[in-house]
């Protein structure tokens, strides 16, 4: 039976989750029945299917929010009828595994620890080999993170419920449109003097099925220019998950791989420079390499590592204008996302 003195709200936020809540919630249904959590709370964000009705009729304590306001304002509102001393937030589209209320526990039972977080598991839903490499490049940086993280992570992540309510919750007003109001969550966490921990072992299944147009608008306007301006505003660049000193150098190299790629058509002698930082490249990121080959063989992880140097690109750039734009142009309060 759980313990009262770390007693756990499950809070899954949901919008148009009605074919995914029989399988998210089986696992969460089953730590209830075990007495490993004390509630599952669902936040139907006034979903226009039958969300709610498909949440309460699987046992969850189904809460509806006034507005459509994104998973932020759905945490918050079940944050204020939550019973639990911790919040655990699961999206509704991961399928925690059945240890996952054990493995929040003992991470919360640590000296000063407000916050925990795991990561997506090896076997996502999307087969399609750039939804694979989307969800297996977010479980690689989790799986190597420093353990005493400086950001947080609510696809599944808990926090204590008193630290939680006493910062005031996630930021709605700054991130009105789903975002990076984790991570500024976990920035506030650690200004309370809160630690946060990643515990690798903490994991979930991931079933949305990434697009490269889907990724590539997610990843510069809800995740790379919020993030680059909050970072340079407020707390300077974590050397940790994907904005680590060495990520930096991998984004340099990479794009210094592009211009050269660009340059070859117009100056076809510049191909050894190319084919060096091409090697360059693949020996920068050789434990991704070896990850993405142990998780699809050789196509995949080439594949991978090639669009890879993209995405560094165009998140590089992505910093570089925050930069001129803070420095330059002189913008200092453009961290509102609309």
């Amino acid at each position: 039976m759980e313990n009262l003195a770390q007693s756990i709200s499950v809070v899954m936020p949901a919008y148009n989750a009605s074919g995914l809540l029989p399988r998210v919630l089986a696992p969460l249904m089953e730590m209830l029945a075990r007495g490993e959590v004390s509630e599952v709370i669902v936040v139907d964000d006034q979903s226009p299917d039958t969300t709610a009705e498909v949440a309460q009729s699987l046992g969850a304590r189904v809460l509806t929010t006034p507005k459509n306001g994104g998973p932020g304002a759905a945490r918050n509102l079940a944050a204020e009828h939550a019973i639990g001393d911790i919040l655990w937030f699961v999206d509704s589209d991961v399928i925690a595994w059945p240890d996952g209320a054990e493995k929040v526990r003992a991470a919360m039972s640590e000296e000063g620890v407000a916050a925990v977080f795991g990561s997506y598991d090896s076997t996502p839903a999307g087969t399609q080999w750039f939804s694979r490499y989307k969800n297996l490049m977010h479980r690689f940086y989790h799986q190597n993170a420093v353990r005493e993280a400086a950001t947080f992570w609510a696809g599944c992540g808990a926090v204590r419920a008193d630290i939680f309510r006493k910062i005031g919750g996630f930021d709605i007003e700054t991130y009105r449109v789903p975002s990076i109001e984790d991570i500024e969550l976990g920035y506030r966490i650690r200004s309370a003097g809160g630690r946060i921990i990643v515990d690798p072992t903490l994991l979930g299944k991931h079933l949305k099925v990434w697009s490269p147009k889907n990724a590539i608008f997610t990843d510069i306007f809800r995740r790379a220019l919020p993030w680059s301006r909050l970072m340079i505003s407020r707390e300077g660049v974590a050397d940790d998950l994907n904005t680590s000193r060495a990520e930096r150098v991998k984004a340099g190299v990479a794009g210094l791989f592009l211009l050269s790629v660009l340059a070859l058509p117009f100056y076809p002698a510049v191909w050894p420079v190319t084919a060096g930082l091409a090697i360059l490249a693949v020996l920068a990121n050789l434990r991704l390499a070896k990850f993405f080959y142990a998780n699809g063989g050789l196509l995949f992880a080439a594949g991978s590592l090639l669009y890879h140097q993209l995405y560094y690109v165009y998140s590089a750039a992505a910093f570089s204008w925050c930069l001129f734009e803070y420095h330059i142009l002189g913008v200092k309060d453009r961290l509102h996302v609309p």
